[in-house]
């Protein structure tokens, strides 16, 4: 079996933030090999999506609200068991991030661990039963941010450090029960994460994958089964080297590097 006709075989996908970014692409790239899809998108914008081939079932959402992460849900799960059985994919995609000193006026930490960790918990929690019923798995984006200390983004990279922890543990007390996970660590990617960061777009400093590019291997790591993914060469390198190193360490190298890039991509984008 390809990973085509593994992803041809979930009857719905369930995802946060297809606006854009990463999540977009996964769900194009889905909805490429997948005709007659089933899509439910929570977030706060509509995801410009047109194709003759799927639908999106687009529930307004903010995830940085309890309550209305708890509606939306709700209305997933009623979707979930109105609709056809087969297996479930449900993609924790949404997150942000902020560049900068810790407490620096106008970054919202709070609401940022409320998106990229808290509404995890609570969506894949309140979803679980009516996956299970079905099968499926349960796919989350962390970061290669979440291996290591990350001085000038500390709240983000401890997020990610969070949901990367959480969903490996998830998959072993989910094994058995016909439900997995995967959890998936881009690095650096274009795409509006940086805008919301605070950079006017994609500083040229910034090497890293396209959208595409890591929703391709996100899918592949998914029919081998595995558990984690790191993806990009130069990722897989870089957080294979921090177990040879000291959290304190990693996190002076760090501070060291994320500060060059804060100056250069301010440089680059003046």
């Amino acid at each position: 079996m390809s990973w085509i006709e593994t992803i041809q075989s979930f009857k719905t996908v369930v995802i946060t933030g297809a606006s854009s970014g990463i999540g977009a692409e996964l769900i194009n790239t889905f909805a490429k090999v997948k005709s007659g899809s089933s899509i439910i998108n929570l977030s706060r914008t509509k995801p410009e999506l047109f194709s003759d081939s799927f639908t999106v079932q687009h529930i307004p959402t903010d995830l940085s609200d309890p309550e209305s992460l708890a509606a939306a849900a709700c209305k997933v799960k009623k979707s979930l068991e109105a609709s056809e059985e087969g297996p479930v994919l449900l993609i924790n995609n949404s997150g942000f991030g902020n560049y900068g000193v810790f407490g620096s006026e106008g970054q919202d930490e709070v609401g940022m661990v409320h998106v990229n960790a808290l509404a995890v918990v609570d969506l894949t929690q309140r979803l679980l039963p009516s996956i299970q019923k079905r099968g499926g798995w349960i796919m989350t984006i962390a970061s290669v941010a979440g291996f290591q200390p990350t001085p000038y983004l500390a709240t983000y990279g401890a997020s990610k450090a969070f949901v990367l922890h959480w969903s490996l543990a998830l998959n072993e007390d989910l094994r058995g029960s016909g439900v997995r996970t995967l959890v998936v660590c881009p690095g650096p990617t274009k795409s509006a994460f940086f805008k919301r960061a605070g950079f006017d777009e994609s500083p040229d400093v910034v090497r890293g994958q396209l959208p595409d590019e890591v929703a391709l291997e996100a899918f592949k790591a998914l029919h081998r089964g595995k558990s984690l993914v790191v993806t990009g060469g130069r990722n897989k390198v870089m957080t294979f080297l921090t177990h040879f190193l000291s959290k304190a360490l990693i996190a002076r190298i760090a501070r060291g590097i994320m500060r060059r890039f804060r100056l250069e991509a301010k440089k680059a984008g003046a």
